[in-house]
């Protein structure tokens, strides 16, 4: 099993502009729907690819947001820990088995929702 790594373009250090939230979300809600499990393989792996990506942008957007906060500030702290959480899905491969393959994609789009949730909630704080 091949252990995914970050997008090329955040490996680079190349700048880009945070995932479009709706979008995110749109693919998140697909993979956490009742149905999912009715996805072609293909299908769950341009989700995951997807959510890669998005995943990679919004850690970057997230961190920015964080800077200006005060050290001991409770959003800033979950921020953080959804950052390291993230940052292990990243790692992660996404498995042997299609089923396999379903979960670690299902996960990735909740820690997905979850990094856009802080993008939002840091944003309107900023």
């Amino acid at each position: 099993m091949a252990n995914a790594t970050t997008p090329a373009a955040t490996k680079a250090g190349g700048a880009s502009a945070p995932p479009d939230i709706a979008t995110v979300r749109a693919t998140a809600r697909r993979l956490l729907a009742a149905d999912a499990e009715s996805f072609e393989a293909a299908e769950v792996a341009e989700m995951t690819a997807r959510l890669r990506e998005d995943i990679a942008g919004l850690i970057t957007a997230v961190e920015a947001l964080t800077r200006a906060l005060p050290k001991d500030d409770v959003p800033r702290a979950c921020a953080l820990a959804c950052i390291g959480e993230a940052r292990m899905r990243l790692r992660l491969g996404d498995g042997d088995t299609d089923r396999v393959r379903l979960s670690a994609a299902i996960r990735m789009a909740r820690t997905a929702n979850a990094l856009a949730d802080h993008h939002q909630a840091l944003g309107r704080a900023s």
